[in-house]
């Protein structure tokens, strides 16, 4: 277990429990949104997030824990990964955390994501 992608609907804790999961195992964290969102809610172009994917797992080559999944990423995310966990719990538990989470980023005006785009 060195190079795993954690997927899940919206709200399910990919995030949170990908970063935690890395930290433990001593694994690279490597969240898709982050690579994906340009400021203002455009998106990167294809391209860009390729290079971006290729490079982050490129410096990681001793393991990653990647967060999310885009159907274009499957075929570079596949070719490395050996460990799939999907995180699959009901609606209301996801809404409730969802609901959380986009109030209390609401009140703290917190940064969706880095800066590193």
């Amino acid at each position: 277990m060195k190079f795993i992608n954690i997927i899940g609907t919206t709200g399910s804790g990919k995030s949170t429990f990908a970063r935690h999961l890395a930290q433990k195992q001593q694994l690279k964290y490597i969240e898709l949104d982050n690579l994906l969102w340009l400021d203002d809610w455009q998106e990167s172009t294809n391209e860009a997030l390729f290079l971006k994917l290729k490079n982050a797992m490129e410096n990681a080559a001793t393991g990653w824990v990647i967060d999310g999944l885009y159907t274009r990423t499957i075929p570079m995310m596949m070719e490395k990964v050996d460990t799939v966990i999907w995180l699959d719990y009901s609606f209301h538990i996801n809404l409730y955390r969802l609901t959380k989470r986009t109030f209390g980023r609401v009140i703290s005006r917190k940064k969706l994501w880095e800066d590193s785009n």
